[in-house]
């Protein structure tokens, strides 16, 4: 995880100026600073004592009213950019503070410019984490660097000639992606109060020259085949909770209406090592006489993930921010994961006859069914040219249903054809 948050930093400047050259002068540079104060829900029994969570955050950010990009207008001229802030958890000693760099996308809601919706999705540096000895009882984080995705809404109170007063409220969570247990992760709840600083001169000048194109309706089709690397433990015990790899390939069919939205359906394979490893290693629920001991006549289809999917993605140019929902048909390896962590909190390699396991509960069929995905994409070639053939690179989280379950880095290939008018 740490690789695949590093590289994810590192290609940032790739993610934000992407843009087509000859329309990056025409937006406009927004600087938004930011005060945030709220909960920070307890990540486990026993959590720490903490006060009120404080936050501070530079958002610098662009805005796409007069951008004559087909994305831009069809969106109704949205924000990019990037936030640099500092959370204090109101514990300095057991939850210490965060230093978070997040991309972000800023939409407006029901077309009205003073109501907006913020998401975004990057990663965080924590100064404190937890340790079975010195800070047991924070389990929400135990990595040095994390996932963190923002949600928020913000309305605009005040408009001023150089400052807009805005208030938000909204929701941070933090989380290493499931590549070092516990990951309980952290919640939290926040309000806001920032201030756009702008330039109206500018602005003025910049819509009294814009000329808005009257874009033609259009639909394409499109076929994508993509190859992943991801990482995850399996359980609490030292002997589980080292990072072993998952492997990914997927394709998938859908449609693109108005070079903007994307919507496809598709299937995917994974293969999960440590999955594999517990059953050629011989270990406890494989055992001869134990619940799963017929896994050892072929580990390999045991240890493998089979699943449809669902898609949706909003293009922007060369940037594409993806969800998936996945409904698994093979994933008999979540039995043996649901089985040693979802009973006794912590469950050594060689536990007791007495030991409790994890129930196969309503929540348990939910999770081995559903499987969620979120990301960002970055395009080769950026999507308003109509590009036969193109290449992405992508950084995505994956879970069951919600719970993490890994980090994953991937390369893919997109063929568009059929393009139409509607």
């Amino acid at each position: 995880m740490r690789h695949q948050l590093t590289a994810f930093i590192f290609l940032l400047p790739f993610f934000l100026f992407s843009q087509e050259k000859d329309h990056e002068k025409k937006t406009d540079f927004v600087i938004t600073p930011e005060v945030l104060v709220g909960i920070t829900a307890d990540a486990n029994k026993n959590f720490v004592e903490h006060g009120l969570q404080t936050r501070a955050i530079l958002n610098l950010g662009w805005e796409h009213d007069f951008n004559p990009q087909e994305w831009a207008q069809r969106l109704k001229g949205p924000r990019t950019g990037i936030s640099i802030g500092f959370a204090d958890f109101g514990n300095k000693d057991s939850l210490g503070g965060a230093i978070t760099i997040l991309p972000f996308f800023e939409f407006n809601v029901f077309r009205k410019k003073n109501l907006k919706i913020q998401v975004g999705m990057g990663g965080s540096y924590f100064t404190k984490k937890y340790d079975s000895l010195t800070n047991p009882n924070n389990q929400g984080i135990t990595t040095d660097l994390t996932w963190s995705v923002r949600m928020f809404m913000h309305y605009q109170l005040i408009s001023g000639d150089k400052v807009d007063w805005r208030m938000g409220v909204g929701y941070f969570h933090h989380s290493n992606g499931h590549t070092r247990l516990p990951n309980q992760g952290l919640n939290s709840f926040l309000v806001s109060l920032s201030a756009d600083l702008k330039d109206s001169e500018e602005t003025n000048k910049r819509a009294a020259a814009f000329i808005k194109e009257d874009f033609t309706r259009s639909i394409s089709s499109y076929v994508s085949f993509r190859g992943g690397y991801g990482n995850n433990v399996l359980s609490k015990p030292p002997e589980f909770n080292e990072k072993e790899p998952v492997y990914i390939i997927s394709g998938e069919y859908g449609k693109i209406l108005n070079r903007t939205f994307k919507l496809g359906v598709g299937f995917y394979y994974r293969f999960y090592q440590n999955y594999y490893n517990y059953i050629v290693d011989n270990e406890r629920l494989v055992q001869d006489g134990e619940e799963f001991d017929h896994y050892k006549e072929n580990p390999w289809w045991y240890a493998s993930n089979i699943g449809l999917l669902v898609s949706g993605e909003v293009l922007l140019n060369h940037i594409g921010m993806e969800v998936q929902i996945g409904f698994n048909l093979h994933k008999p390896g979540y039995n043996i994961d649901w089985r040693i962590n979802q009973g006794w909190s912590y469950l050594p390699r060689d536990y007791p006859d007495n030991a409790v396991l994890g129930e196969y509960n309503t929540k348990y069929k939910l999770k081995k069914l559903i499987s969620t995905r979120m990301g960002i994409k970055y395009y080769l070639i950026g999507n308003n040219k109509d590009p036969k053939n193109n290449v992405f690179f992508a950084f995505h989280l994956n879970s069951n249903l919600g719970q993490a379950d890994y980090t994953e880095l991937s390369l893919g290939y997109v063929y568009n054809f059929n393009f139409k008018d509607r």
